[in-house]
Formats: C-alpha cells, structure tokens, sequence
C-alpha cells in the first residue's frame, strides 16, 4: 500500500510540473547570403548552383546549401616544434593568411578546407624550417616569411584558396640548455664584432694622424714656397725701386747741372761743356759740405782718415769729392770690425 500511495503522489507532482516547449527550427523556402559570403546549391545532393549575396530559394529537404566564406582569414599554429639546420630545437608560433578565391573547388575539391589548410600549413612550417640555420632565421624573418607563403600557396592553390602570408610570431629554443648555449654564442659573436670595431676604429685613427701629418708638411711645404716667392718678389722689386731712384737721381742730378750751367753761363750764351764741369764741381762741393756737416754732428766717437789728394794725383773738386766718399767708406769698415783703420794719411778727429 506505501509503494502504490507514493507512485500515485509522484504521478500527480509530474502532473503539475509545466514542461516548457523546446524550440524547433522551422523550415522555411527563403535563405539569405551575406555580403562576403557565397553559397552553393544543391539539388538532391547534384547540380551545384551558385548563390551570391541576399535572398535565395532553399526547398527543405530538396535543397541543401553550403555557405563560403571569401574574406580574407587567418589560422593560429602555436607552438609547433622543429629543428633548423644546424639541428637546433626550437618553437615556432605563426598566423597563415587565406582567402578562398574559388568558391566550388572550396567546397567540392576536398572536404574540410580549414582543417586541411591548417595541416597544410603545420607541414610546412616545419618543413622549411629546416632549410634555415637558426642565425639565419634571427637575422632576416622575412625570408623565412616569405619562404612558407610561397610554399603553403602552390600546395593549396589547388583547392581555390590563396596563401596571402604568413608572419612568424614567435620563436625560441626549444629548451633552456639550448638557450643557454645560444646565448653564450651570441655573446662571443658580439665580443668579436666588439674587437673588430675596435681594431677597425684604431685603424681609421692611424690613418686620420697620418693624413694629419700628410695635409701638415704639405701646408709647410706650400707656405715655405710662397714665403721664397714673396722674398724673391720683394728683392726683385726692392732692385727695380733702386733702379728706379738712382735713374731719377741722375735725372734730376743732370736737371741740376742744366740748370747750374745756364745760370753761370753767360747772358744769350748757351752752356757749354766748361760751365757743365763748373757747375758739376758746385753740386759735388755743395754734397761734401753736407756729409762733413753730417759727420760734424755725430755723437758718436769715432775717428776718420782722408787719404792725400797729392799721393793719389786728384786735386781740385774731384779730389775733394774722393776723400768724402773715402771717409764715408772708412767710417762703415770702422762700424763692422769695431777697430781702427790706418790707410797712411793725414788724420783728422
């Protein structure tokens, strides 16, 4: 009686209990295609027809559709192991970039398009991979890059999908004694570079001072020349002013005479040659009376011999000319050799 009352109580709860209506698709004959997607229609599983973007006619159980997304999409390969070329283990993450350009051999050229781009690209990754030492894969990523799009592309392109690119996002030793040992050798590489820059940037010092001293004694050597030029020039100038005052001297020297000789000649009576030698032992006079009050004047103390006009047979104004030309000439010895000179003659002090 217990076990037929309790059977007759969970009876009336389950009774009470609202059970909710569970939601069942319905079917309908329109179907939409978004914008970037494309369909394909099938007729009792045959017959594909192309769907493109908005409103179509699906009959239920007719028609089956499969839709195609043709944007560009992308498939993670994380952490996918391999070895380089130099037999290092290491860790690969990457992002494979797809776009299905044809829809039909998308969908009826192989079965599952995504899985198999995926596998496709894991192969590959780890297939070219090894063809690159790990130095080399630190160094340009790009090539690697570039390697894996050119590879996932010709295996695919056969299913109407296009390998846009491929980008390695990480990679790494697979271990940490591999690290390790890489790191070290990194360094030494690095301690190399280090010695040769260091080597090179001596070099170029050298090299720089050499050029220093190179561009210095040719900066001595032009400057050496240019000072023999301007001495040569001043001497060759100084000659020619000398020339050029003694050839004015004479000239004016002979304007004296002229005029001398006119004035002591004889009134409507041109110069001859016996006022020229008058007037010429005047100018000669009138010159030693100049140097005597020169010499007169001096402070210095110094002592000058003349020579005797009677020994050396000069006598009048030429002879007169002649000793004030000697003791300007003794007076000059006297100044070089500091000393005292005794020529013979008569002194005067």
């Amino acid at each position: 009686m217990n076990a037929l009352a309790l059977r007759r109580s969970t009876l009336r709860t389950l009774s009470r209990t609202r059970v909710p209506n569970a939601v069942v698709p319905r079917r309908t004959f329109i179907t939409i295609i978004e914008q970037g997607k494309e369909g394909w229609r099938l007729s009792l599983g045959r017959d594909p027809v192309r769907l493109r973007p908005g409103l179509n006619l699906n009959i239920p159980i007719y028609h089956s559709l499969q839709k195609i997304d043709l944007r560009e999409s992308s498939i993670s390969i994380p952490n996918l192991t391999g070895y380089t070329a130099d037999n290092v283990p290491v860790t690969v993450s990457g992002s494979l970039f797809y776009r299905i350009s044809d829809g039909y051999k998308a969908c009826f050229a192989i079965s599952d398009v995504q899985n198999n781009i995926r596998n496709t690209g894991t192969s590959a990754v780890r297939s070219v991979i090894g063809h690159f030492t790990y130095d080399q894969v630190i160094g340009d990523r790009n090539e690697l890059n570039k390697r894996l799009n050119t590879v996932i592309g010709n295996s695919i392109a056969n299913w109407g999908v296009e390998c846009t690119r491929f980008e390695i996002q990480s990679f790494q030793p697979a271990n940490r004694e591999v690290e390790r040992q890489l790191e070290l050798q990194m360094e030494a590489e690095r301690n190399r570079r280090k010695q040769l820059l260091d080597t090179q940037a001596q070099i170029n010092v050298a090299e720089g001072q050499k050029q220093r001293v190179i561009l210095e004694s040719e900066g001595h050597l032009a400057a050496k020349s240019n000072e023999a030029d301007a001495a040569f020039k001043t001497v060759v100038r100084e000659a020619e002013a000398r020339k050029q005052q003694a050839l004015m001297e004479a000239s004016a020297l002979a304007s004296q005479i002229d005029a001398l000789a006119e004035a002591v000649a004889a009134p409507g009576t041109p110069a001859g040659p016996a006022e020229r030698k008058q007037a010429l032992d005047a100018l000669v006079e009138l010159r030693r009376l100049e140097q005597l009050r020169a010499i007169a004047k001096g402070t210095g103390n110094a002592t000058y011999f003349f020579g005797d006009r009677a020994a050396l047979g000069l006598g009048g104004g030429a002879g007169d000319a002649f000793n004030v030309d000697y003791a300007e000439q003794v007076k000059g010895g006297l100044a070089k050799g500091k000393g005292r000179v005794d020529v013979g003659g008569p002194a005067a002090v």
